[in-house]
Formats: structure tokens, C-alpha cells, sequence
């Protein structure tokens, strides 16, 4: 069964996202009222978690800073009354992801659904409709950065590419799903675009790559640093023209890097499982929020608005795309500041600085031995996918030693702990790293990184 797919819709919203990316503010702001009134109706029909906060109100006028602030842990606990329609249930919903070979295949013959990592200590499980994924779409499509200026002239659809995304491919993940479901709309996709997982030995999933030999490289800036240290060294001859990196925190020296190794353009962009397309990069580097279809409200550890130009606690986000699955000031974990200028590319599209998740890329191996490096988003996958385990912090504290820690308690978190420490030794062992030892803790929370989100994976510091 194909994904769902108005072409009809599409065309329609493609046309607006052409059309307010010249706006000016007054315009963009007219279009997000617009959206937000329309989602808020939507909520109070549907979702029988919103209907008491917004019965009798008129959707048009209610403060959007009048509604609660929502924390995905609550919102889970609380899916079947959260959604809009009454045929989704969670239950349902994680019998279908647990099947791997149904990625991309629409639930209930009309919904996408991916699940979300636990990197807030909860996982998540987020459905969109033919609706949603127009607008997600449209905004990949006609938002993302031309490092090329020539090539949508030549080739506007990429059937010249080959693509190759490097990351966790095995599950429901967004961004897995994404591409399969490109791959199933559009056969002649297909073939120019790939999915390679990083769970694999890096030695082997560089081998795919160069087998592959893609042109565009999409991929975590943790994975493309990586990849860049394996081409220097002679073990990655790739010729790419653009590499696509998000997920994580993109430095100006880590651009710089990939720029050298590669000899090709970086873009950065910031989406989330809640939102995939949150914010593109412009011509000069500065990533712009995409406004007309989200809301990002950077707050203060009371809930509180801070003034433009500071950096947030936290963000709150409201998808103004998505009416099955009404997000609304929900609480995303990043730490994001809107600047107080536009920018000098003419844009009228806030631009926003995102400090984004900072795990590190664990090298391990005692000394005179070879180093193996290990990929936080990889090793977090095992953790999440086959040990169950999503509130955790790995610490470095020698070349083969690591701290497994857990803020829960109890039984449970000894059994989960127990399992998890034979899957990651597993893990290491077909990464080429033998003999590491694991200490696990339970009762003890995580620091936080400079996203604010917890630091999952720290390295060892010289």
C-alpha cells in the first residue's frame, strides 16, 4: 500500500511555502494566526485532552500563552485522549513500529507514524496525516539551502544524485521513514536514494558508502566528522557535492572541517520528531525559522517567555501543520534564542540560534592498542531499541572503561541495567572494541549539556 499522498494538497501548499518565503512579517504573522485559530479548533472537536481547555472559546481569540505547557512523559501517559481521532491507540500504534519491516507502511491505510529517540528520557510515538507530511514536504523540498545554485535547473527533482543517509535505519524513526516513504511515492527515487546504518562496525558502513558512492552525504555531524577523519586517512575515498548534516550541534570548526575534507558545501538545518523541518539555512549560515507553520517560544525554567536575543531554558513548540496530533507549547528540551535583527539575506523568516544536542564521539582502547570510535546517536540506539533502557548517561572514565548511569530505582532498574550492559558490551565487541568495562549505577541523574537536554554520552577528556 502506497503512503498517503494528495498531489492536489501538495501542489497547494508547496505554493504557499514559495509565496511566504518573499513575505514580509505582517504577512507571515497573518498566516500563523490563521493556523494557529484553525488548529485550535481542531483540538477542541477532537482531542478530548483539549476539548475542556478550549470549550466555549473562540479559537481565534485565545492567548496562546493562555494554554498549558505540555511534557511529552504526561502526553504519552494520556495518548488516546490526546489525539484527535478516536481510531488511533497507542497500544496499536507500538505493535505496528515493532515491526520493522512495515516502515512507511500507512497505519490504518492513512497515517505516517514514527517513534522518537528517548534523548529526553522518554521516547515518544507522533502520527502525521497526508496534510502534515504535505506541509513537511514542501518545506524540505523549497526551504533547504541551493549549494548549487545551477542544479535545480538541471536536475530539480535529484534524479541525478545518489543520496545516502547514515544513520539508524532499522527502526520507525523519522527520518527513516521519511526517505522509505519517498522511495515508495516515486520508483525512480528509489534508486538515487539510500539509507545506511550506522549500527554497523564503521569499517563496514564506510565500505557501503564507497560501494554506493553517493554525491550527497546526509547524516548527523557526529557521523560526518568521522566519516571526514576516515578520508583523510585514506579509508574513505568519497567525492561528494553537498553534505546535509542535523541532529546535532553543527560548530563553525566542525563545518570548516568537513569543508576541508570533502572540498564541498555544508548545510546545517534543526527539525525534530515533533516538527522534521523547524528552521533551513540561509545563503549566509543562519538558520531561519519556519514561522508561517510553527511556534517556537523560548521560556525560562518557570514557563515563562524570555526576551529575544536570550537564550530559553527550554522551547516551547506548536505545530500548527499537524491537527491529528495537536502539539501545542509543548515542551521540546532545546535551548533556542530568536535574534532581535532580520537578516541581511531579506528573509522575513525569524532567525533563531539553536544550541543542539552535544553528545561526544566515545573513543576507546587502551593505549599501544588500535582506537575504535563509537557514535553517540548509535550507541544510544542499542541502548533505546534493545535494551529498553531511554533514561541514561554513558561516562567515559578511561580508555576501556565506562559509567552506565540511571536516575531510576529499584528492581527494575537493576534488571534494566543488567540487560543493558550485555547489549552494549555486545554492541562494542562487533564494533572491534573487546574487554571494556561497564560499572552501572542506578539513583543517580544526568548532567545536562549546553542544549539542556540531558548529555547522554560524555568521552573521556584529555
Amino acid at each position: 500500500m502506497l503512503p498517503p499522498f494528495d498531489p492536489w494538497l501538495s501542489s497547494a501548499i508547496s505554493a504557499d511555502v514559495m509565496l511566504a518565503a518573499r513575505a514580509g512579517a505582517a504577512a507571515l504573522a497573518a498566516r500563523q494566526a490563521r493556523r494557529l485559530a484553525a488548529l485550535l479548533a481542531a483540538a477542541a472537536r477532537g482531542s478530548a485532552l483539549y476539548r475542556p481547555l478550549l470549550a466555549g472559546r473562540d479559537p481565534a481569540r485565545v492567548p496562546l500563552q493562555d494554554l498549558p505547557i505540555q511534557h511529552k512523559a504526561e502526553l504519552m501517559r494520556r495518548f488516546d485522549d490526546w489525539v484527535a481521532d478516536p481510531l488511533l491507540r497507542l497500544d496499536a500504534l507500538r505493535a505496528f513500529t515493532a515491526d520493522r519491516a512495515r516502515i512507511a507502511e500507512p497505519f490504518l491505510g492513512r497515517y505516517m507514524v514514527w517513534e522518537s529517540s528517548g534523548s529526553t528520557g522518554e521516547p515518544g510515538m507522533f502520527v502525521q496525516d497526508t496534510r502534515a507530511m504535505a506541509v513537511c514536504d514542501a518545506l524540505e523540498a523549497l526551504r533547504r539551502p541551493m549549494l548549487r545554485p545551477w542544479q535545480p535547473m538541471l536536475d530539480p527533482w535529484r534524479l541525478g544524485e545518489r543520496i545516502a543517509f547514515v544513520g539508524a535505519t532499522s527502526g520507525h524513526f523519522a527520518s527513516t521513514v521519511s526517505i522509505e516513504r519517498l522511495r515508495r511515492l516515486n520508483p525512480a527515487l528509489a534508486n538515487c536514494m539510500h539509507g545506511i546504518s550506522f549500527l554497523q562496525p564503521t569499517s563496514q558502513w564506510v565500505a557501503e558508502l564507497q560501494a554506493l558512492a553517493p554525491t550527497v552525504l546526509a547524516t548527523y555531524p557526529s557521523a560526518a566528522v568521522l566519516l571526514a577523519e576516515e578520508r583523510l586517512a585514506g579509508r574513505a575515498g568519497l567525492h561528494l557535492h553537498e553534505i546535509w548534516t542535523g541532529g546535532e550541534a553543527l560548530s563553525p570548526a566542525m563545518r570548516g572541517f568537513l569543508q576541508q575534507a570533502f572540498g564541498c558545501p555544508v548545510a546545517n538545518n534543526y527539525g525534530a520528531s515533533e516538527f522534521l523541518s523547524l528552521a533551513s539555512e540561509c545563503p549566509g549560515g543562519h538558520l531561519h525559522l519556519n514561522s508561517d507553520w510553527v511556534i517556537l517560544e523560548p521560556v525560562d525554567g518557570q514557563g515563562h517567555a524570555v526576551p529575544a536575543g536570550t537564550a530559553g531554558t527550554t522551547t516551547l513548540l506548536t505545530n500548527l501543520a499537524n491537527h491529528v496530533q495537536p502539539l501545542i507549547r509543548y515542551d521540546l528540551g532545546d535551548r533556542v534564542t530568536l535574534q532581535v535583527q532580520p537578516c541581511a539575506c531579506g528573509s522575513r523568516l525569524p532567525v533563531i540560534e539553536v544550541q543542539g544536542r552535544d553528545d561526544d564521539t566515545l573513543r576507546l582502547g587502551e593505549p599501544g592498542m588500535p582506537v575504535v570510535q563509537v557514535l553517540p546517536l548509535a550507541l544510544s540506539t542499542v541502548l533505546e531499541d534493545d535494551a529498553g533502557l531511554f533514561d541514561f548517561q554513558v561516562v567515559q572514565q578511561g580508555p576501556s572503561e565506562l559509567l552506565l548511569r540511571t536516575g531510576l530505582c529499584g528492581d527494575e532498574a537493576s534488571r534494566t541495567l543488567g540487560r543493558a550492559r550485555t547489549v552494549l558490551t555486545s554492541f562494542l565487541e562487533e564494533q572491534g572494541v573487546a574487554g571494556v568495562h561497564i560499572h552501572c549505577h542506578s539513583g543517580q541523574p544526568a548532567r545536562r549539556g549546553r542544549s539542556g537536554k540531558i548529555q547522554r554520552v560524555v568521552a573521556l577528556q584529555p
